[in-house]
């Protein structure tokens, strides 16, 4: 009958740690890893980004989400409102301004 079916024998045992206690090491070292390298700077990022979108007022320069660039003319609670250029407004969210730019950036790519 062994030739269809091998015979189960019983193994020793280990030693009292067992191969259990090095795995869940394991664990916790690749989660501390995972958290400083990429939980921890996503979340100052996007504490930076909300300190920035709440901060934002009239006369700032921007670029949104959408790759907009324009000057601030208005500030509501949640939206903003952007003047492109003469006489052409656009109303977005404060959290789809992306970038705070240095005064005097349209000026410069105006020229």
């Amino acid at each position: 009958m062994d030739f269809f079916i091998a015979n189960a024998y019983a193994q020793t045992g280990g030693g009292p740690a067992g191969p259990g206690m090095g795995d869940l090491v394991f664990l916790v070292i690749l989660f501390v890893v995972f958290y400083f390298i990429l939980i921890r700077p996503q979340q100052k990022r996007a504490k930076e980004h909300k300190q920035m979108a709440a901060g934002l007022s009239k006369g700032d320069e921007v670029v949104t989400n959408g790759g907009l660039l324009g000057r601030i003319i208005g500030v509501d609670d949640n939206f903003v409102t952007l003047e492109l250029a003469k006489g052409m407004e656009v109303k977005v969210q404060r959290q789809a301004v992306s970038t705070l730019m240095p005064k005097g950036t349209i000026k410069s790519l105006a020229s």
